[in-house]
């Protein structure tokens, strides 16, 4: 089997593809925005009501932009001349499918489909392109994905990236590093319930992870998010925790280089991307969740320093932290995210027999199915002391808009992280697949096992575009949270997919708390959750998308 299995004209199938998707999610943003808007304007409350059709928007547009960078990414890789047979069977697979499933029923999660009947749209005027398309979603063509898969074990990707050579030796580098130095210690780790050792830590410090983007000056490596995405997705693909360790410094560093005093960034950046100073982000509540606005945890200026009052909870890899960038609300009188300030707060750093030394500060850990290697805590403050130059900023009643403009990063980070713990999962399951036997076969051989495996493949490849996407995006100074939404909604996705497809695969073998495959199982499930749960994030999106079209 060679070329013949590949679409003729691709490029232009793959653009055909997007523009269709693209049409349709239009045709599906007016005919939500006529139940949602009143007078002009975005009713929120109807929103709320519609939640639906909204989110069922979200994704749709989601899925329309995977396609439209998936097929750019194809078109720039066919005019250099590396549109091969690894890049072009699973950029077909997905537009094939991804245009089925917009046909005829997106599912925003195992039991809840959004069909474009349900907003009183025909899809009839994309069967004609699918015909077109299904020729290059046979079981030949899955069968043969699945071969060059066998073939490519140990690389970064089945695809070719598209990057130019300094991210592509950068991703092979920590690929390496993540083979040799994480993945055969990963379960280990994860069934001790252990922290990442400290050594591991300091060799990545010492790779540049923690430095990644800041700048030069400040004795980072300068380099963009696009390359943040390449390191977070292959320490992901070794283990959930590593990927996620440059996450906090990447949202410290952020918060500090955009707001921070001239002291401050000189106090604080050059120590942070050493990987002398571990920050944690101390934002959440027990009460508030996603709901920002509504923070209780209280900060009072006295004598030189503000002093913190309250209760954090799902405070990720706190007790080894040296620094905390932590939202409290510096306004007594302020009911919403007017009367929020960061602080800058330093604090010892803890050891198993005392894990929060300082001084009006307590906390305990909350034991977690999967995403190890850091811990989760709840945290109380009576008292805690931060000095008063350590106010982000200087300026009090920032906080939120200072945080906001995080989210871009995080999500796009985020997603990277997903895309690495769904690669890791297509991994061990082609691994085991090509391994077990069965009635005389390596089951690899089985259509439904080929087919889960082709599909994780196809998703991947289209993730990676879409996150590289927003990561560009944000590199090019551009507002891009609507991209590094859609990619975080869909990379989330994608990656419980493919873990739960590996379970799958493993069989009962798979279920057995020793195996590899069922970590993956419970890292993959965290990621729909953080960094904006999946309906929050799709809510945020349609937003964002129906804002646009009045």
């Amino acid at each position: 089997m060679s070329a013949e299995l590949i679409l003729p004209n691709l490029p232009r199938l793959l653009h055909a593809a997007a523009a269709q998707a693209d049409a349709l999610s239009a045709r599906a943003r007016d005919a939500v925005a006529a139940r949602v808007t009143r007078d002009g304007r975005l009713d929120r409350a109807a929103l709320d009501a519609e939640q639906h059709v909204a989110h069922g928007l979200a994704w749709m547009a989601a899925y329309a932009e995977t396609l439209t960078q998936t097929a750019a990414w194809a078109e720039a890789l066919s005019a250099a001349g590396g549109l091969g047979e690894a890049e072009a069977l699973p950029a077909q697979l997905l537009a094939f499918e991804y245009l089925s499933q917009l046909a005829g029923g997106v599912p925003m999660n195992q039991g809840e489909i959004f069909r474009a009947s349900d907003v009183g749209l025909d899809t009839a005027r994309l069967t004609p392109l699918i015909d077109e398309l299904r020729p290059g979603a046979t079981q030949a063509v899955k069968t043969r994905i699945v071969e060059l898969l066998a073939e490519a074990r140990g690389r970064p990707a089945l695809e070719a990236s598209g990057l130019d050579e300094t991210l592509d030796q950068v991703r092979d580098q920590f690929a390496a590093f993540a083979a040799e130095k994480i993945s055969p210690f990963a379960h280990g780790w994860h069934l001790r319930d252990e922290l990442i050792p400290l050594e591991l830590l300091q060799e990545l410090a010492a790779l540049g992870v923690f430095g990644l983007t800041v700048p030069e000056d400040f004795g980072g490596a300068g380099m963009g998010k696009i390359a943040m995405c390449v390191v977070s997705e292959a320490l992901s693909r070794g283990w959930i925790g590593t990927g996620s360790l440059g996450t906090r410094s990447e949202i410290a560093a952020e918060l500090i280089l955009a707001n921070g005093t001239a002291d401050q960034k000189a106090r604080f950046l050059p120590a942070i991307a050493s990987g002398e100073i571990i920050p944690t982000a101390v934002f959440t509540e027990p009460e508030s969740g996603s709901d920002l606005g509504s923070l209780r945890t209280r900060a009072v200026l006295e004598d030189g320093a503000w002093k913190v009052t309250g209760a954090k909870t799902w405070i990720t890899h706190a007790a080894r932290a040296d620094l905390m960038t932590l939202m409290v609300r510096t306004d007594p009188a302020s009911k919403d995210h007017r009367g929020l300030s960061m602080l800058l707060a330093s604090k010892p750093r803890g050891t198993p027999d005392e894990p929060f030394p300082a001084e009006g500060m307590s906390g305990g850990e909350i034991a977690v199915i999967g995403y190890r290697g850091m811990k989760e805590y709840e945290l109380a403050f009576d008292g805690f002391a931060v000095p008063e130059a350590d106010l982000l900023g200087g300026q009090p009643g920032q906080g939120f808009a200072q945080l906001m403009a995080t989210f871009e990063s995080a999500r796009i980070q985020t997603a990277a992280r997903a895309i690495g713990v769904g690669q890791a999962a297509l991994d061990i399951a082609l691994d085991y697949a090509l391994e077990r036997r069965q009635f005389g076969q390596a089951i690899a051989g089985f259509p439904r096992v080929t087919n889960k495996l082709a599909m994780m493949a196809a998703e991947l490849l289209g993730a990676r575009q879409l996150t590289w996407f927003a990561a560009r995006a944000k590199d090019e100074g551009r507002r891009c949270d609507l991209e590094a939404g859609m990619a975080k909604l869909v990379a989330a996705r994608i990656a419980w997919a493919a873990a739960d497809n590996a379970v799958q695969i493993h069989g009962g073998t798979g279920f057995a708390v020793e195996q590899p495959v069922s970590r993956l199982l419970a890292d993959a499930r965290i990621l729909n959750i953080f960094e904006g749960a999946g309906e929050i994030q799709a809510q945020v999106i349609a937003r964002r998308l129906l804002e646009g079209a009045n």
